[in-house]
C-alpha cells in the first residue's frame, strides 16, 4: 500500500470521529426525548446501547489521531465500520422492530474487535512502526 500522509488520513479518521460523536448526542437526545413515548424497553435499550457504543468509539477515533509511530488506519477504519454496522443496525431494530437486524449486530461487533486486536498487535509489535499508514 502507498504511503498516506499521516495529517489527511489523521483528519479523515478524526472526522469521521467527531461525527459519530454528534450524531450520537443527536440520537442519543432524539431517544430520551423524542422516542421514550413511542418505544417500550427493550427497544429503548438497544436504542441507548448504539448510543453508547457510538459515542466511546467516536472519541477513541479521535484519541488514535493522537498516537504516533503506529500504523493506526486500517484499525481505525475497521472500529468506525463496525461503529456504524453495529450502532445503526441497533437503531433500525428499535424502530422497526426487525429482530432479525439482531444478526447484524454482531458484525459491527465482530469489525469493532478486529479494529481493536490489530491495534494491540501493532502497538505491542515494534515492526509495526508507521512508515505506512495500512
Amino acid at each position: 500500500m502507498a504511503n498516506v500522509d499521516r495529517g489527511t488520513a489523521g483528519r479523515g479518521i478524526a472526522l469521521v470521529g467527531a461525527l459519530l460523536a454528534g450524531l450520537g448526542v443527536a440520537l442519543g437526545a432524539f431517544g430520551a426525548h423524542g422516542l421514550r413515548a413511542i418505544l417500550d424497553a427493550q427497544a429503548l435499550g438497544w436504542w441507548q446501547t448504539g448510543v453508547q457504543y457510538q459515542m466511546w468509539h467516536a472519541v477513541a477515533l479521535i484519541a488514535l489521531t493522537a498516537l504516533r509511530g503506529v500504523r493506526t488506519h486500517v484499525p481505525a477504519w475497521l472500529i468506525a465500520a463496525g461503529t456504524i454496522v453495529f450502532s445503526g443496525s441497533l437503531y433500525i431494530m428499535a424502530l422497526t422492530g426487525a429482530r432479525w437486524l439482531g444478526a447484524v449486530t454482531p458484525i459491527g461487533g465482530l469489525l469493532m474487535i478486529a479494529g481493536w486486536c490489530l491495534l494491540a498487535w501493532r502497538l505491542s509489535n515494534p515492526r509495526t512502526t508507521a512508515t505506512s499508514q495500512d
